[in-house]
C-alpha cells in the first residue's frame, strides 16, 4: 500500500475553507443574518434572551457535531455552524449585557419570555469578560503547538479550538456592534462605516511584511461580526432610531436566501474541484485540429 504524503493527508482531512473574497462575503452575510435572526426569536417572537440563548446554543452544538463528524470540507456544514454561532452569539451577548428595560424591548412589550431577561452587565464589562475568555482560548491554542492557519487545521483538537474561538469571537463582535449602534452615538450607519474603515485598514496592512497575516485574519474575523451586528440593526430597527425598519422576519428571509445561494455555489465549486481528471476523461475530450 503506498504511503500517504503530508500534502495528500491534508487534502483528505481538509475541513475548513480557503480564505478568499467569497469567504468574507459569506462571513458578513452569515453574521448579519445571525443578528436579525437572533433578534427575531428573542424580541419579535418575545422568547427572551434566556430561552433563545439556550435554544440557539443547542442548535450550535448539533451543527458543530455534524461538522466535526464530517471527514472533509462541506460548505453547508461549515457555514451552518458559522450561522449558528452568530445567532447564539447575538443572544448570548444580549443576555450578558442587557436587562428587561424598555430600551431593549420591542414596541408594546413589557417583558421578554420566561426566566431572567438579562444580566445587565453592560457592554464594557461584557466585552472585558469575552476578550479575556478569547485570549485564554488563544493561549491554550498556542501552548498546544497547533497552527493558527485555518487552512492547515486538520485535527479534531485543532478544529475544536477553532470553533471555540469562533463562538466567543462572534459573541464579542455582537457586543462591539451593539455598543457602536446603541451607546457610542455613531448610530447604525456610523457604526457600520467605522468597522468597514477598520477592515479596509487591515487589507492595507496585508502589504506590510512585519504584520502576520494570521493576526490580521483573526482581527478581521472579530470585526466582521460588529459589521454584521450594525448592518442587521440598520436593516431592522425603526426609522426613528436610524434604521430602515425592514423587520427582523423579512430581513432574515432575504439574508437566508442570499447565504443559501452562496453556500450552494461554494458546494458546487467544491464538488467540481474534488473530481480528478481521469485518463479516460482526458481521452474522451475532442482533440483540436492539428493537436497530437
Amino acid at each position: 500500500m503506498p504511503s500517504t504524503t503530508p500534502s495528500t493527508a491534508k487534502s483528505v482531512m481538509k475541513k475548513l475553507p480557503e480564505v478568499t473574497l467569497a469567504f468574507w462575503i459569506m462571513k458578513i452575510a452569515a453574521t448579519t443574518l445571525g443578528e436579525t435572526a437572533g433578534d427575531l426569536f428573542a424580541q419579535t417572537l418575545k422568547l427572551g434572551y434566556f430561552l433563545t440563548t439556550i435554544a440557539l446554543f443547542a442548535v450550535f452544538v448539533v451543527t458543530l457535531v455534524i461538522q466535526l463528524r464530517s471527514t472533509r470540507y462541506n460548505p453547508f456544514f461549515y457555514w451552518t455552524v458559522i450561522l449558528s454561532t452568530s445567532m447564539a452569539g447575538t443572544t448570548m451577548s444580549d443576555f450578558m449585557n442587557r436587562d428587561d428595560s424598555a430600551k431593549y424591548l420591542s414596541g408594546g412589550a413589557t417583558s421578554l419570555g420566561w426566566g431572567p431577561q438579562g444580566l445587565g452587565l453592560g457592554y464594557p464589562e461584557g466585552a472585558a469578560i469575552l476578550i479575556s475568555l478569547l485570549l485564554l482560548i488563544f493561549l491554550g491554542w498556542k501552548l498546544s503547538g497547533m497552527t493558527f492557519q485555518i487552512t492547515e487545521i486538520v485535527t479534531f483538537h485543532g478544529e475544536a479550538l477553532f470553533w471555540s474561538a469562533i463562538l466567543v469571537s462572534n459573541t464579542l463582535g455582537t457586543s462591539m456592534g451593539d455598543f457602536l449602534s446603541d451607546s457610542s452615538g455613531l448610530g447604525y450607519l456610523g457604526g457600520a462605516s467605522l468597522v468597514t474603515g477598520l477592515l479596509l485598514l487591515l487589507v492595507a496592512l496585508m502589504k506590510v511584511p512585519a504584520v502576520p497575516n494570521v493576526l490580521l485574519f483573526w482581527i478581521a474575523f472579530v470585526l466582521t461580526r460588529p459589521l454584521g451586528a450594525t448592518a442587521g440593526d440598520l436593516l431592522t430597527k425603526p426609522v426613528a432610531k436610524g434604521g430602515l425598519d425592514l423587520g427582523t422576519a423579512g430581513s432574515s428571509a432575504v439574508l437566508l436566501a442570499v447565504l443559501f445561494g452562496l453556500m450552494a455555489y461554494a458546494h458546487l465549486k467544491e464538488r467540481r474541484a474534488a473530481v480528478p481528471a481521469t485518463p479516460e476523461a482526458q481521452a474522451s475530450r475532442p482533440q483540436r485540429a492539428g493537436h497530437r
